[in-house]
């Protein structure tokens, strides 16, 4: 089976999904909703123990990098209830799952070495830059100003898979060298009506005022949202033929078959009930490292076939 390219478009509104996150508007309907059952199609999952290298593509300041590397470092930190570890935990439920991922090396490229427009295959040979093998997740996170192929137009971000050795995206090969990778784009100066959503005034949908972000980032605070979906697509189905919903071309995952839910009681325009900072009134529902405060989104728990959130 050919792996094709696991997009996320977080329209986290009123929406009906059309890939591994890639959404477009609906008008809503009084219907009781289908169940979300993902399917184990008994492909290869990723479990052990992986580091999680960063490439920053554009400009970022130390605080916002500061704020995606305390994330990774979290999902493997234990940390008071509600966790970031307790969120990743779900995953080891996917059978035969369990991976355990920590923050590796951090590459910068501010110079923009690829120029300012990425297409898919720029994006593949950025994440090859990070050695990539068989142990590790390669992330590229592109600053605001950078414009990817079909960033906010049907995607926020992607998981995929390609060859160490030939580093372009996986379609058919499955060699020894293969690796996975994430893209996550900043979309503070483009899109954060889609892809930054709570803490952005939706593009789409119902109009409720938008919440304050845990690190007083709305663009970053955003890239963590996508990037903790991302990841858990890419460990649950690196491949092709691990867990989803739906076809393989346009797979629902672990989160992506959640959107929209952050919290208890979530419906098409509201997160969900979440705790609330008394100091600065952001919202979270997830603690990390060192204190600090993250919004995750919920993910389906095969153990109770239902979408599970933290709060």
């Amino acid at each position: 089976m050919a792996h094709q390219y696991h997009s996320l478009l977080v329209l986290l509104l009123a929406v009906a999904v059309a890939g591994a996150g890639a959404a477009t508007p609906r008008q809503l309907f009084l219907v009781t909703q289908a169940p979300v059952t993902l399917t184990n199609h008994h492909g290869q999952l990723l479990t052990g123990n992986y580091s999680v290298n960063l490439l920053w593509y554009g400009r970022f300041t130390p605080a916002q990098r500061a704020t995606v590397a305390d994330f990774v470092a979290s999902l493997s930190s234990p940390a008071p209830a509600p966790s970031v570890a307790s969120w990743w935990a779900t995953t080891a439920r996917y059978h035969p799952g369990a991976a355990r991922l920590a923050l590796g090396r951090q590459v910068l490229d501010p110079s923009l070495s690829l120029g300012r427009r990425l297409s898919e295959a720029d994006l593949a040979s950025l994440a090859a830059r990070l050695s990539p093998h068989r142990g590790s997740v390669a992330v590229v996170i592109t600053a605001p100003d950078v414009l990817v192929h079909g960033f906010c137009l049907s995607r926020c971000g992607l998981h995929a898979s390609a060859s160490a050795a030939a580093p372009a995206p996986e379609k058919a090969s499955r060699g020894r060298g293969r690796f996975a990778y994430v893209w996550v784009g900043d979309s503070a100066e483009q899109c954060a009506g889609e892809c930054a959503w709570p803490f952005h005034q939706p593009t789409y949908g119902p109009q409720a005022p938008p919440l304050v972000a845990p690190n007083a980032d709305v663009g970053m605070d955003g890239v963590v949202i996508n990037l903790a979906t991302l990841l858990a697509g890419a460990v649950t189905n690196p491949y092709g033929g691990g867990y989803f919903q739906g076809p393989a071309e346009a797979p629902l995952e672990a989160v992506t078959a959640c959107t929209g839910v952050f919290g208890a009681g979530a419906y098409p325009g509201y997160p969900g009930q979440l705790s609330v900072d008394a100091a600065t009134g952001a919202s979270y529902n997830a603690v990390g490292v060192a204190g600090r405060r993250f919004l995750l989104p919920a993910m389906w728990d095969p153990k109770t076939s239902q979408c599970s959130t933290l709060v």
